[in-house]
């Protein structure tokens, strides 16, 4: 199919080869070995994770809670960084902007009839523009994998669009749902459309129905964003999510975010872990405390 949207993917560089991504990012883990498991690492990924909460049985309440925990973290272990940002469905925004304390943790609200982003674009926009009026300061939505697949870019590229205009200034994460996607071919269109379209950040998973986050789909995820930005001059940021709960797990998409995008992006504003069973992992790994925190 010949248009500008196919055509832009196209003149990409970055490899769709699926045995030479599995080759490069195995090589950048045995080369990283256990080289960045160091206590300022560990606590510089405990800074880059979103605390999540997306269930069907979340209320006021529970919510609530949670954000006390944020807050809690802040008064008791003020020598440590704290998370980046709590994760909640829209209808939370509120809730968390009223009983957060701390303001360097963001609230990240899921959008656009998460997680499956099958609803109308107008309820999607809506939805958006109620999360931020709610006190969203960033939003997450998934790319509309049926549009994809069925390669109508144009209109995948319209609605991330119009999803982002409704963000106004406030960061949109584009969500590919790598394990729905499954070959590098497709997470690298799926990622250069979303970054062209507008995405202040891409990310791996939903963590709903499909598989989560791999280092494969990471790295072309990393070299799109790498070479979006020697095109633009723009930089873009990476999350990471589903399925990521272990301090090992963190280590090693932490090797590849540094290999192949360098220390620029080694800050919150450019890297997150959405995972709260890994904030506690690393919590009591930095802490050598073995009860929960979050």
């Amino acid at each position: 199919m010949a248009d500008k949207y196919h055509d832009t993917v196209a003149k990409s560089s970055v490899t769709v080869d699926d045995s030479a991504v599995a080759a490069e990012t195995a090589k950048i883990l045995e080369i990283a070995g256990d080289k960045h498991n160091t206590p300022d690492i560990l606590k510089f990924l405990f800074s880059c994770v979103e605390l999540t909460s997306l269930r069907s049985t979340d209320s006021q309440q529970s919510i609530s809670a949670l954000v006390d925990k944020v807050n809690l973290f802040e008064s008791e272990h003020g020598d440590l960084p704290n998370v980046a940002a709590i994760c909640v469905y829209p209808n939370f925004a509120q809730t968390v902007r009223a009983v957060l304390e701390v303001s360097e943790v963001e609230i990240a609200c899921v959008a656009g009839g998460f997680p499956s982003s099958q609803t109308f674009p107008e309820i999607k926009v809506a939805e958006t523009a109620l999360a931020v009026a709610s006190g969203a300061d960033e939003i997450d939505t998934v790319i509309n994998l049926g549009d994809f697949l069925d390669d109508d870019w144009e209109s995948v590229t319209d609605e991330l669009g119009e999803i982002k205009n409704s963000c106004r200034d406030h960061a949109l994460k584009v969500i590919l749902e790598t394990g729905a996607l499954q070959t590098a071919t497709r997470v690298r269109a799926a990622a250069i459309l979303s970054l062209y379209s507008g995405a202040d950040f891409i990310k791996t998973s939903t963590g709903k129905g499909y598989p989560g986050a791999t280092p494969e789909a990471v790295y072309v995820m990393c070299k799109c964003i790498k070479e979006y930005f020697g095109a633009t001059g723009r930089m873009a940021g990476i999350k990471v999510a589903g399925g990521v709960s272990t301090v090992a797990d963190a280590l090693r998409y932490y090797a590849v975010v540094s290999a192949v995008l360098g220390e620029k992006w080694l800050t919150p504003e450019y890297f997150r872990i959405g995972s709260s069973n890994l904030a506690n992992e690393l919590y009591k790994t930095i802490t050598g405390k073995t009860e929960n925190f979050f």
